[in-house]
């Protein structure tokens, strides 16, 4: 398959370059800054874009066979919320302009439910330092599920995101955390980028959202 990646040198995405690569598709990353793509391969084509504009995203995608986007409008961007809803919903515009049908979206865990009715970001323990970003994907989820043309996934990651094996075992779920025996929500980048390849393959989550841990 030929697959778009968006925020492909970021820590999701050049986990989604890895495996993509890996399973043998041909891969156009793009991202703000080429130059943060070290890794090279004759199926991978770095190409420099703005998500912020919906025309240079439809140029950038068309022809694809699937949108896979990590965009993260970074953690201390003092207009962290606005920018990564913006981004988002032009990457969503972008990808429908271009007439590409499969978009997948990696966002946050803060939308899911830690008791029937309570999303974690609302609980108090949440931090509040990620909080503008958590609610920024809360909030283009909502925007998302609106969308009856693409054929869409929202990818919500465990709580704890980070390095770590690939180990192809883990557990899915839809609106609700996956927790472990020990009553930990967590997953490894590596495994997180299976689990959308394994998507993207074998689609069970059209125009819906999913979930993953241990």
């Amino acid at each position: 398959m030929k697959l778009a990646i968006i925020g492909a040198s970021g820590f999701v995405g050049s986990a989604l370059v890895e495996e993509s690569l890996n399973r043998g598709h041909v891969v156009t990353a793009i991202v703000r800054h080429p130059e943060k793509i070290t890794v090279t391969h004759p199926n991978l084509t770095v190409r420099q874009g703005d998500v912020q504009d919906a025309n240079t995203v439809a140029q950038l995608v068309a022809g694809h066979d699937a949108v896979l986007s990590a965009y993260n409008a970074g953690w201390t961007n003092p207009n962290l919320y606005d920018d990564f809803l913006n981004g988002s919903e032009t990457i969503e515009k972008g990808t429908e302009a271009s007439g590409v049908k499969r978009l997948l979206v990696v966002g946050g865990a803060g939308s899911l439910e830690v008791a029937p009715g309570v999303q974690l970001v609302d609980t108090p323990e949440f931090p509040a330092a990620y909080k503008p970003g958590a609610t920024a994907a809360r909030d283009y989820l909502n925007i998302l599920r609106k969308n009856t043309s693409l054929d869409w996934t929202f990818l919500s990651p465990a709580i704890n995101l980070a390095p770590g094996e690939r180990t192809g075992k883990f557990r899915l779920g839809t609106d609700q955390l996956v927790f472990n025996e020990k009553g930990e929500s967590t997953i490894s980048v590596t495994d997180l980028a299976v689990a959308v390849l394994d998507e993207i393959e074998k689609p069970q989550f059209i125009q819906k959202r999913f979930t993953l841990g241990y």
